[in-house]
């Protein structure tokens, strides 16, 4: 017989495990008998699992060991209907012909162990992972919202430079009154397309039931070109005006008024004649 051919074969390994017929397992120990070598092979085998699972054993619980022994009491304890008595028969009970049952049993926990661990290990690292994408979903989000603002002011500035620097609007400023020295703004009108801009310089902030209404003069008379909000910014467009003599601001009810409230006009500019 080859030995180490026999050896590597894998039978004693096999062997070990308790995997091997009642047959095969008889013949392994008749090789170990004539064959000092396979049996040192096998000790050496039976060491390396024994090694294996004392490596990666994992301490029980402390309660563990309380539940364990209350269940073999429950188990052990007599009934009432069938109370022991010190003539009963004992329970013979038969172990495995092999010596390698208990490196099975060791075999088969470390797997269980081992099995637990990357099935828990795997549980933290998806949720940390669902985490994380749930945190870069919500930063590109918010990243998204940013440039989308971004890109409105660049547009609202492109627009507001547009009509800065078209010639075919004229400036129109309108200065303090009595009631507001410190206030100022400006318009922008195009007499041709009827565009009619503002554009707040300095002007007090208002209650939340207040806004302020823009007026144009027209013949004498005044006339609504829209209500706008004591905190807008840039250039604020207005109703269309096709023709004016002068513009003013006055403070009204949120939403404006039909004639204007001249006690509480802000700011007056006359247009000047081209």
């Amino acid at each position: 017989m080859n030995i180490e051919e026999y050896i590597s074969s894998g039978i004693l390994e096999a062997y070990a495990l308790n995997e091997l017929s009642a047959e095969e397992m008889r013949e392994v120990e008749a090789v170990m008998a004539k064959y000092p070598e396979v049996k040192a092979e096998l000790n050496a085998i039976e060491k390396a699992f024994e090694d294996m699972a004392m490596a990666t054993q994992v301490a029980p619980k402390p309660e563990m060991k309380k539940a364990i022994l209350d269940k073999i009491d429950e188990q052990t304890a007599p009934s009432a209907e069938q109370p022991t008595t010190r003539q009963d028969t004992p329970k013979v009970v038969s172990l495995p012909a092999s010596r390698g049952w208990k490196y099975a049993v060791a075999a088969s926990l470390v797997l269980a162990l081992v099995s637990g661990y990357l099935a828990i290990d795997y549980r933290s690292k998806w949720k940390s992972s669902s985490q994380a994408y749930a945190q870069l979903l919500a930063s590109n989000s918010q990243m998204a919202e940013q440039y989308n603002q971004v890109n409105q002011k660049l547009d609202q500035l492109e627009t507001d430079f547009g009509i800065l620097s078209n010639p075919n609007f004229r400036r129109i400023g309108m200065a303090g009154t009595d009631n507001a020295k410190e206030a100022y703004a400006d318009v922008y009108w195009n007499e041709t397309t009827e565009e009619l801009y503002l554009n707040i310089v300095n002007l007090q902030e208002l209650a939340a039931d207040k806004q302020y209404q823009l007026w144009a003069i027209v013949d004498g008379q005044p006339v609504d070109a829209g209500v706008f909000d004591w905190n807008a910014e840039g250039l604020v467009k207005m109703k269309r005006i096709a023709q004016s003599a002068a513009f003013a601001v006055t403070v009204e009810p949120k939403g404006g008024s039909e004639s204007p409230s001249l006690e509480t006009m802000q700011v007056l500019g006359n247009v000047k004649k081209s």
